[in-house]
């Protein structure tokens, strides 16, 4: 049985600058809730690998020491703003508490170009291996329009014009920095672990480890020192999630919007407040001094 593609219709009947958000918000909530999530996911894994960002990561402590809070506080974060919008109320406030906590540090504006580009195009990229259905230039649209907003409340710039504009500086970044780094590896083995121990008890992470690595292109495997898996296990990884996409083409379409910020996190079982998320240490706004 093939069910009413309702979500689908929306999407398409929308326009894709002026309605960046809804499209977003509808794709993301409603038909590709884990594979946004994943890709988002993947999409700030990538970013270690560069060395300037890798080596701050891990300078601050946080991915090696508390690695389940500096993942509860950026999931949060950028959630606030993709469900409410970047010029919501609740957007606004946590793209506020973002550039606090990025100000911090001596950051070049290529990096964080780049860091937007990722989010623009690896759930590009993931949709397209992994996705239930295709993603549609709606949705791939609006996600660059989306996050070029992101981007210039962040007060990045040079953002391209255009999203083949930004594939090509994303791809030429990655080209030119991508190089092994041993902060690069401790951030990134902190990250697949976390995300390991998930699913696995930590005396099995070793055994998980090259299935993730199986998601992962040679440039970014060598950019952390991981190891390449073996082609028979790429191959049985790709066909299982190819064989999810099938499967959830035969599912009925999400009705109610799944929300981020409504599940519990690990860090926050009782609820967050958006100007406490971040390291330690670290005011809200309203405590910095002048």
């Amino acid at each position: 049985m093939l069910f009413k593609r309702t979500i689908l219709d929306q999407i398409q009947r929308l326009d894709p600058e002026k309605d960046d958000h809804r499209i977003l918000f509808l794709s993301w909530s409603h038909d590709f809730v884990w594979d946004s999530r994943k890709a988002l996911e993947f999409a700030l894994f990538r970013t270690y690998a560069v060395p300037s960002i890798g080596k701050l990561l891990d300078s601050t402590g946080e991915f090696t020491r508390r690695t389940q809070k500096r993942y509860d506080d950026t999931d949060l974060l950028i959630a606030e703003f993709l469900e409410s919008g970047y010029d919501s109320e609740r957007g606004r406030r946590a793209i506020r508490r973002m550039n606090q906590l990025h100000h911090r540090f001596d950051i070049s504006n290529d990096d964080y170009l780049y860091v937007l580009s990722t989010f623009v195009l690896e759930p590009i990229r993931w949709m397209e291996r992994f996705g239930w259905r295709p993603y549609t230039d709606h949705e791939r649209l609006a996600g660059f329009h989306f996050f070029k907003q992101v981007g210039r409340r962040m007060n990045i710039r040079g953002i391209p014009a255009t999203l083949e504009e930004l594939q090509r500086f994303n791809l030429q970044y990655e080209r030119e920095h991508f190089r092994y780094t041993d902060e690069s590896r401790r951030v990134g083995e902190a990250t697949r672990d976390l995300f390991l121990g998930w699913f696995l008890p930590k005396p099995l992470l070793g055994y998980g480890a090259p299935a993730v690595h199986a998601l992962m292109d040679p440039p970014l495997l060598r950019a952390f020192g991981f190891p390449e898996p073996p082609s028979w296990l790429r191959q049985t990884v790709m066909g299982a999630m190819k064989t999810r996409a099938r499967l959830l083409r035969l599912m009925p379409e999400r009705k109610r919007p799944h929300l981020t910020t409504q599940v519990p996190h690990p860090t926050y079982p009782h609820g967050y407040q958006i100007e406490q998320l971040g390291p330690e240490g670290v005011p809200p706004p309203s405590e910095e001094k002048p």
